[in-house]
């Protein structure tokens, strides 16, 4: 079997934008006909030019390459120019075309991508969403009660863990100490969304390397009080040294990750104690045989699995058929609409209740992309680049 086309799908993903602006899909197609979807998740530089090095990433060691000899594929495109470490837009592009290969495997064995993986230890996965700014509830960042009615809302949708992100916003001069008006709102809105939600769902608190390590863990020592579950990406993420303060620091577990390239990247959270809840977002890290090796790297020091996914469906897909398979898998992220994450795309369903997602057990991942429904949104360059993240809080730049 051998690869005869690669092509890029960008899709544009409509407001609220829950997952991104837009989804990177990849189509891997061999020469008996058998598709694999996969996708990028990168956000460096824009999706077209992504598509543009996809192809030319495909000419060079895709093309003709064996589908089944994916953790070689990978080594060839990340080796290429005499890099051979982690890089977040080349990383993401062997990432999305090696997930697109283990679809293409199963399909051929018939088997599903958690049977190749050693097979399933899950038959269903516990669920986490954010909260979500909504039409009804704008100021979930800002106003503890928002806050808490949105809790109240996604608990009764079944979730039993949120995830939120009040400490105020990233910037481009991070880390820096949080204010005293971000350490009163993150503790004012944690004690909220505790209290409406009674014990009913885990509390997991949410910022993205805003702060020092003294910063954060000033900010810790106010939340403490209500026993989130985590407390993710305190610090910058490629410092380890310093999230590693702040693990020492607080009893609130850390969890980081999402930002992070290859095993090695990893391996520095092993290594220096930063973190005992790892994020691996499997269309950055290189895929599903690297995030396969992050978890059991993670199993050998005593750390839990959470995948990250503000993504599309695809990858989330690809997080479902790997976390099935981990021993030490903590909780899936999801992305509100519960049993309806942008179903639409999808041909096959991923069926989510009470909280929790069922295992597909289809061949390959599971689901098909609906390339005639992604015709259908098209994604339009507006020319504002500003990550939703950023959208989510006024002044982004201090």
């Amino acid at each position: 079997m051998k690869i005869t086309d690669v092509s890029t799908i960008v899709i544009g993903n409509p407001p609220p934008h829950h997952g991104g602006k837009y989804f990177i899909v990849v189509k891997v197609t061999t020469d008996s006909g058998v598709v694999g979807w996969g996708e990028i998740y990168t956000a460096s530089v824009g999706p077209f030019v992504v598509a543009g090095m996809v192809g030319d990433v495909a000419d060079r060691w895709v093309m003709g390459h064996d589908p089944f000899r994916s953790e070689l594929l990978v080594r060839r495109i990340m080796s290429s120019g005499y890099s051979l470490r982690p890089d977040p837009t080349i990383g993401a592009i062997a990432s999305g075309i090696e997930i697109a290969c283990w679809d293409i495997v199963g399909k051929e064995m018939g088997r599903s991508v958690a049977d190749l993986l050693g097979g399933r230890v899950h038959d269903h996965l516990r669920t986490y969403t954010y909260l979500y700014p909504t039409g009804d509830l704008p100021d979930v960042y800002t106003d503890p009660a928002d806050a808490a009615a949105r809790a109240a809302q996604e608990v009764e949708l079944g979730f039993t863990a949120l995830k939120f992100d009040p400490a105020g916003p990233y910037t481009a001069f991070d880390g820096h100490q949080p204010s005293l008006d971000d350490i009163g709102r993150s503790a004012a809105i944690t004690r909220a969304i505790h209290e409406a939600v009674a014990g009913r769902a885990d509390l997991l608190f949410g910022t993205h390397g805003q702060f020092t390590a003294s910063g954060a863990i000033r900010l810790a020592k106010a939340i403490e009080p209500y026993d989130p579950l985590w407390f993710e990406e305190p610090t910058v993420a490629d410092q380890p040294t310093e999230m590693a303060k702040v693990a020492a620091a607080t009893s609130i577990p850390v969890a980081t990750g999402e930002r992070l390239n290859g095993l090695s990247e990893f391996g520095a959270l092993a290594r220096h104690g930063a973190a005992s809840i790892w994020q691996p977002n499997l269309g950055r890290c290189g895929g599903i045989g690297t995030a396969k090796k992050i978890g059991a790297l993670a199993e050998a020091f005593g750390c839990q699995v959470a995948p990250h996914l503000y993504s599309g469906p695809i990858l989330g897909a690809a997080n479902v058929q790997l976390a099935a398979t981990l021993p030490n898998f903590l909780v899936l992220e999801w992305i509100r609409d519960g049993s309806g994450f942008h179903s639409d795309l999808l041909e096959g369903q991923i069926r989510w209740s009470g909280g929790h997602v069922t295992v597909p057990t289809e061949p390959g991942l599971g689901v098909e992309l609906d390339e005639t429904v992604a015709a259908l949104h098209p994604y339009v360059d507006d020319g504002n680049w500003d990550d939703l993240h950023l959208q989510m809080h006024p002044d982004p730049i201090r």
